[in-house]
């Protein structure tokens, strides 16, 4: 997959795009918008959306450090673009994108199972995930009321700028 210098240059400014607006609703539990760029990332760009999706992860770990966390990161992120490629040519409507979104913030917590599982056992896994749930429906609800509203013109505004380049 070959890019050209000004894709660097975009999608490194969409991911730190992604990691400012996170960083700017961080006070809020679970309300973020990276799973809405995400999809948005992927219905313009396709796979490369994993670049934008790296620049961001890599901030992250700059910025907050190495944590058990960002394990999570490194292979939870690219289930949802991995998802919303397989989707993309069947779906060409906000609302289900908007249901895609909410799924995925439901299911959040449930796909750090695997590490739990390594670090403390099955028990402490599903009491830590459990416990993690009402953070999880929160995730689900503003993912799918951020995308829902806000899918549309991202995307538009996006498809414009890939015309740019």
């Amino acid at each position: 997959m070959k890019i050209k210098t000004k894709e660097i240059c975009l999608y490194g400014l969409l991911g730190a795009l992604m990691f400012a607006l996170k960083f700017a609703m961080s006070s809020l539990p679970n309300i973020e918008p990276v799973s809405l760029l995400l999809i948005s990332f992927v219905v313009t760009f396709g796979v490369k959306a994993i670049y934008p999706l790296s620049v961001y992860i890599i901030l992250e770990m700059l910025i907050y450090g190495f944590g058990f966390w960002s394990i999570g990161y490194l292979y939870i992120w690219p289930v949802l673009v991995i998802a919303a490629l397989l989707i993309n040519k069947a779906i060409n409507n906000s609302f289900i994108w908007a249901v895609v979104s909410g799924l995925f913030g439901l299911i959040f917590g449930a796909l750090y199972i695997p590490l739990y599982i390594i670090s403390g056992g099955f028990t402490f896994a599903i009491t830590w995930w459990i416990s993690g749930l009402p953070y999880d429906f929160i995730h689900c609800v503003s993912n799918f009321v951020l995308c829902l509203i806000l899918f549309k013109p991202i995307t538009n505004t996006l498809l414009k700028v890939k015309e740019w380049y």
